[in-house]
């Protein structure tokens, strides 16, 4: 009686974690398990990551302290700017992963008509797979680009590369995140 309760919670047990969504994803991306959205990947990995380099150098211009160059000073600073750039190229691996979802399972816009629903997104992604891939691609050039520039305590190439970076993001929400533009309408018939 034992081993046939025992069975009988096993087979429950299996069957509650075959049909919960993480099984799902797992199915959908086949050797390897997908756990997360591309929402959830930028917002805990890629995003901080890309502010980490973005912030890590410039000059700031202000009436108190005048001309500030920003740089990494110490060592652990460097090496944190560093861990930023390894996250970058990644975050570039896990976005090509197939079988992820733009966004959690029931998740709506955050901001309606300034980016699409997550339905949409998936759509977009579904419909030009290689385009996506590209530019996750591109992220992770990127992020040797700025790896070597962080070896190099190369402050401008840094900075180029992070301005390379954020052409590539925005690039990529234009064609995912974003609603599609429409040209203005002229005032004549």
């Amino acid at each position: 009686m034992r081993r046939q309760i025992a069975a009988l919670l096993i087979s429950l047990a299996i069957g509650l974690a075959a049909s919960s969504p993480l099984a799902v994803a797992q199915q959908k991306a086949g050797d390897r398990a997908v756990y997360t959205s591309v929402k959830e990947l930028m917002e805990s990995i890629v995003d901080p990551s890309a502010d980490t380099l973005w912030n890590a150098v410039g000059t700031i211009v202000d009436k108190e302290h005048g001309i500030q160059d920003l740089a990494p000073k110490t060592p652990e600073e460097w090496l944190d700017v560093r861990r930023a750039a390894v996250r970058i190229i990644e975050g570039g691996n896990l976005l090509v992963m197939p079988g992820r979802e733009a966004a959690p399972p029931g998740t709506k816009s955050d901001t309606p008509g300034v980016e699409l629903e997550p339905a949409e997104i998936n759509a977009l992604i579904k419909k030009n797979r290689k385009s996506f891939d590209s530019f996750a691609k591109e992220l992770q050039v990127l992020g040797v680009e700025a790896l070597r520039a962080i070896d190099r305590k190369d402050v401008v190439l840094l900075m180029d590369v992070g301005a390379r970076m954020d052409d590539v993001c925005e690039s990529c929400h234009q064609t995912f995140w974003y609603p599609p533009q429409r040209p203005p309408q002229s005032g004549r018939r």
